[in-house]
């Protein structure tokens, strides 16, 4: 069965960028630009985006989540980070753009060292964030030159078939499912506003809109939201600008009782109206675009920056949802284990010739997934990489770079799921006939970091900065290191990756109960293989620690799949450890046996004996 949430279709020809590019420079040369920054966003600064929002793949042909290109008259060049530079080097013409590291040379960096003196330099203020147009402003003054808004988009102008806007139907969230009512949510929300005398709120994130008033929708891909936006006053009515096209009757009358409805047209009218008052407005610098503080600036109102409070109280999840996230993790732990099961047959029953391909792996997961009958998306495309495939960190297999799984190698699958009650992420790496020696050291040595922050006890105020070496000193000991961050939050059938907890190096949020994140260290040789082992952890309450002298938290395992015992090597790992794997095993077996048929629970029980009593291991 075809994949019905993903395709496999090939990234554009390279040379299809050479024109595109060329239409651009002919647009900002009209335009009186010498140059203009594409940033791969929308004007709600998503992370999955529409199709029409796509410029930045169109205009490069890289199809990454996170990158940016600066094009100047005689030289263009690509941003991507650690995740995609195998990627890019492989979607984008190097003749056209140069690759530059997002993190190392970040634009600003690149165009205080690179804009020529007395250049103007064009940007889309709805496409980047106060912060981030606060920085390419400096670098451009630092440069001598100058960043210009631009009032319509000059890649627009050139994308000749460029997609329409989506228009998915908005659908209320139901509360056996959110856990708390939509008007109780408000009254939190203007508590806030009132504690920090604010006297509005931009809800700019619609991530933050869903939340809040308890809505999804299907605008993009693997995220269920509705593309809107909110004004929250601290006193009076909020309105919730959304396309009317996108709204029943029944969810009209709904949303009524919540909110005004006037529409998006009328989103920049009614903000300066309210900054015309010298309001005080919050703008979330971080998320929020440059031009909704444009807005209230040049209409007489005053900003007050700072984080969005509804980023917070979405992070920590209440009872409910609790709730679902567990319930979901046991029915996405079934469908992985049966997943596992079909695949440890068909590699170990298959000629070479006949084993499995990624797309194969991909199509087969999603469908075990959609026997729940309760699979409403993947929550994220699957990153299904056999072989050298696996080193590339978010790999996308298409019908050109499809490949087969192969005797020797590992194959490494990270997948999720979006349920109405929870949303999931969960990587694996499997062992493709016999692994060798270097694979199983390195997949032991991030299995010790994995377990280490599963088991972490951790003070109140302990950020994700203070966990994240947990995941890494194995890896360190050996010389060796990933480059991503070890977790991100998650979100309750919203954002697979959620802010603002995560645990990595910029990890300064401090984890509260209620929280989840992902656990995923990994290593990656480049050319030979990837390993990655996921599983997503609730912030929760420590067992007593006699004499404690603060509160303590830790980590409950929500994930419920085996790890292959295949790619251990007991010797590395002390009794803790061995203990923790062998009890995390027994955990998956006895929650999941009782519902699976009699060929996969003998198999997830030869998978999840305690590793002393694996075939051919001594502990």
């Amino acid at each position: 069965m075809p994949s019905r949430f993903q395709s496999f279709d090939d990234p554009a020809d390279p040379a299809a960028t050479r024109p595109r590019l060329a239409a651009l420079r002919a647009e900002l040369t009209r335009r009186d630009l010498d140059g203009f920054v594409v940033p791969r966003a929308d004007r709600w600064q998503n992370e999955y985006v529409a199709p029409c929002d796509e410029r930045l793949a169109w205009l490069t042909g890289f199809t990454g989540s996170a990158g940016a290109a600066i094009v100047l008259a005689d030289r263009a060049v690509l941003f991507v980070d650690g995740r995609y530079t195998l990627q890019a080097a492989e979607q984008v013409d190097p003749d056209l753009f140069e690759i530059a590291h997002l993190t190392d040379t970040p634009p600003s960096d690149w165009i205080e060292a690179n804009l020529p003196a007395g250049r103007r330099l064009g940007y889309d203020p709805w496409l980047h964030t106060v912060r981030g147009a606060e920085k390419l402003a400096s670098a451009c003054a630092q440069a001598g030159g100058t960043l210009v808004p631009v009032e319509t988009n000059p890649v627009d102008a050139v994308w000749a078939d460029r997609p329409a806007p989506p228009r998915g139907a908005v659908v209320i969230h139901d509360t056996r499912h959110a856990g708390e009512a939509a008007t109780d949510k408000l009254a939190r929300l203007r508590g806030e506003l009132a504690a920090g005398r604010l006297a509005a709120l931009v809800v700019s994130d619609p991530h933050a809109v869903a939340w809040l008033f308890n809505i999804r929708g299907s605008d993009v891909a693997h995220t269920p939201l509705p593309l809107a936006t909110a004004i929250v006053p601290a006193e009076g009515r909020p309105s919730l600008h959304v396309d009317p096209d996108k709204i029943e009757p029944a969810v009209r009358e709904a949303l009524s009782g919540l909110a005004d409805l006037p529409g998006p047209d009328a989103f920049e009218r009614d903000l300066a109206r309210l900054a015309a008052t010298g309001a005080t407005i919050r703008i979330d610098d971080a998320t929020g675009a440059d031009a909704i503080a444009r807005i209230v600036t040049e209409a007489g109102g005053q900003i007050s920056r700072g984080a969005d409070p509804i980023a917070l109280m979405k992070a920590v999840k209440n009872p409910t949802e609790i709730d679902g996230a567990r319930t979901a993790h046991r029915r996405d732990g079934l469908a992985l284990t049966r997943f596992l099961a079909w695949l440890d047959g068909a590699c170990r029953d298959g000629a070479a010739d006949r084993m499995p391909t990624e797309i194969d792996a991909v199509e087969a997961l999603e469908r075990f997934r959609a026997d729940s009958g309760m699979l409403e998306d993947v929550s994220f495309p699957t990153i299904a990489g056999a072989g050298p495939n696996g080193a590339i960190v978010h790999y996308r297999v298409t019908r050109r770079t499809n490949r087969r799984l192969a005797s020797g190698e590992l194959f490494l699958i990270d997948s999720g799921a979006q349920y109405v009650d929870g949303t999931t992420d969960v990587t694996r790496t499997v062992a493709i006939g016999t692994p060798s020696d270097e694979m199983r050291d390195r997949f032991t040595r991030v299995l010790k970091g994995h377990v280490a922050v599963a088991r972490a006890v951790f003070p109140d105020g302990t950020t994700g900065a203070q966990l994240d070496s947990l995941a890494r000193m194995f890896l360190w000991s050996a010389g060796l290191d990933f480059d991503h961050g070890t977790g991100h939050g998650i979100g309750s059938y919203l954002s697979v990756h959620e802010g603002p907890a995560r645990i990595s190096k910029l990890g300064t949020t401090p984890l509260m109960r209620g929280m989840i994140l992902s656990d995923e260290p990994g290593y990656y040789k480049t050319g030979a293989y990837g390993i990655r082992i996921e599983n997503l952890l609730l912030v929760t309450e420590a067992p007593f620690v006699p004499g404690a002298e603060k509160p303590l938290n830790a980590f409950e395992t929500l994930t419920l799949a085996p790890i292959d015992l295949r790619l251990v090597s007991p010797s590395l790992m002390s009794a803790d450890e061995i203990a923790w794997l062998d009890a995390y095993h027994a955990r998956v077996r006895e929650t999941l046996s009782p519902a699976l048929d009699t060929s996969t629970r003998d198999w997830l029980a030869r998978a999840t004996r305690p590793v002393a009593a694996f075939a051919g291991v001594t502990a």
